[in-house]
């Protein structure tokens, strides 16, 4: 047999237990030496100019054609250097109490947003895009309110008890991403609760239409547009910015979006793309640029990965 494949039987094997060990580990060690090591797992993908380097290149140079190269590249290097850290925080964030959980969070900017959309009877569809620290902004929001949220079990299964366990101890609810999880979104927001919902993923042909991200016709979910005209909820970016050198998470939170529930799709959409590109042009360093955002392309134009 050669060598290749029983290097890859070993990976695969000892892989899960390998995090395992890893998230046990990191969940007892202090945040600053979580962070250094987030810095080096960042430094090591960024050196090695694999495929999460490229794709991270490659989206920036594609929403910031106005930057210089070296500009560009600064914020493609910050931007891998932040998803080290995002990895190398999980295993506290998916642990900690609720007081520790408070106790990171410095600050937040706009909960008036939340409180006077709860005022007002309305349920509210918070997005949080990848950008910062995504975790967190669902565990804090998941202490004050009554959340929902959709889930998609991982391609590690022997992982999934950590996860559930780490997103739903302070109460929210998970439900699948089919036509019983929409069923308990919809019925979520007829109660005024409030969903989590990640906006800024690839949703397919069947789930997403075109509509201009950093000026790029980009494949967008139609799930909240369509959430939000059923219902009247109050659609509302979140994002928790991440500190430097381990002081903690500030919470930003936007005013609801404007146009979001309009009957023109297109309009509805455009709304969604404009409120987390706003967050994102103001933190990009802190964006997940290494996802490949664009993969689905309109038909006929030429693929960017």
């Amino acid at each position: 047999m050669e060598l290749r494949v029983i290097l890859r039987r070993l990976r695969r094997r000892y892989r899960e237990p390998l995090i395992k060990f890893l998230f046990r580990l990191f969940r007892y060690l202090p945040r600053s030496v979580t962070y250094i090591f987030g810095n080096f797992v960042g430094w090591v993908v960024w050196r090695s100019n694999g495929e999460l380097r490229n794709t991270t290149e490659t989206n920036v140079k594609i929403c910031f054609p106005e930057l210089k190269p070296h500009e560009q590249q600064k914020i493609s290097k910050e931007s891998l250097f932040e998803l080290g850290r995002a990895a190398a925080e999980i295993p506290l964030l998916w642990t900690a109490q609720k007081d520790e959980i408070l106790d990171l969070v410095k600050g937040v900017e706009g909960i008036e947003h939340i409180d006077t959309a709860i005022q007002e009877g309305k349920g509210i569809i918070c997005l949080t895009p990848h950008l910062g620290a995504w975790e967190i902004m669902g565990l804090y929001l998941s202490i004050h309110y009554p959340m929902t949220t959709l889930y998609r079990p991982p391609q590690l299964s022997s992982l999934e008890d950590i996860i559930v366990q780490g997103r739903t101890r302070f109460g929210v609810n998970l439900v699948p991403t089919d036509a019983t999880g929409v069923r308990g979104l919809l019925k979520a927001l007829k109660k005024g609760e409030m969903l989590g919902i990640l906006p800024d993923q690839d949703p397919g042909l069947i789930g997403g239409e075109f509509s201009p991200f950093f000026n790029v016709q980009t494949n967008t979910m139609t799930l909240v547009s369509r959430l939000a005209q059923k219902t009247g909820a109050a659609v509302i970016v979140c994002f928790a910015e991440r500190l430097p050198k381990c002081r903690g998470y500030m919470m930003h939170i936007q005013p609801p979006l404007e146009g979001i529930c309009n009957k023109d799709l297109n309009i509805s959409l455009s709304a969604l793309n404009e409120g987390v590109e706003r967050f994102i042009r103001a933190y990009p360093q802190q964006y997940q640029w290494s996802y490949k955002r664009f993969k689905t392309r309109p038909q006929g134009e030429a693929q960017f990965y």
